[in-house]
């Protein structure tokens, strides 16, 4: 989908506005337009760019597979979608006036980061830490990784409280912290009962 986005040349501007999620489109439309609806699912396979695509896809291959392995190939597809669809519908409640489309995977993915710290709190993260002028290589558990992830999440999605305006572009920092908690809370919903928690190292 991205590959085709990225194909368009100049179009992508119209084809990005047609097709991501637009807050105040979103509310004052669906009524009366019903394929409003689809834009957030729709604005889920959309990106910004090859880094905002990369990225995500990092995060999915790294913490994607181990939540797939848990709750199954058909539940992991729903868990992954209404993840997305949900995480829109918290930024939208942040910020309803918006008239910029809101694009990318991240919500979605957030919600897989959130069934991963309830599913492996204590799996090794390997991760690349920057120390002044040199990066070292170290494993974190992925409780500590992920509650900082969060964090900065928040406390960016706060900052941006009262800062923006209807034209006003930028991180969905509160996609992110919906998704995460949305996935944690369907992951108690769709998960198998009782399920192991696996160490793994990824």
């Amino acid at each position: 989908m991205f590959l085709y986005q990225f194909s368009l040349g100049e179009e992508v501007t119209d084809f990005v506005y047609a097709y991501g999620l637009i807050p105040y489109r979103f509310l004052h439309l669906f009524p009366t337009h019903p394929m409003e609806l689809l834009t957030p699912l729709f604005a889920m396979f959309l990106h910004g760019g090859w880094l905002h695509v990369i990225g995500n896809m990092l995060y999915l291959y790294i913490f994607g597979d181990n939540v797939e392995d848990i709750l199954g190939h058909g539940r992991y597809l729903a868990f992954y979608l209404l993840c997305g669809v949900a995480s829109f519908l918290v930024q939208i409640l942040f910020q309803p006036g918006s008239m910029v489309p809101n694009v990318g995977a991240s919500g979605a993915i957030a919600g897989v980061l959130g069934a991963y710290i309830l599913l492996f709190p204590r799996a090794r993260v390997v991760t690349l830490l920057p120390l002044f002028i040199f990066f070292t290589v170290v494993e974190i558990p992925a409780y500590i990784f992920l509650g900082i992830w969060f964090l900065i999440q928040f406390f960016s999605g706060a900052a941006s409280l009262g800062r923006t305006s209807a034209l006003s572009g930028g991180v969905a920092w509160w996609a992110h912290i919906g998704g995460f908690l949305v996935g944690m809370l369907l992951l108690k919903l769709m998960g198998p009962k009782g399920s192991a928690r696996r160490p793994v190292v990824v």
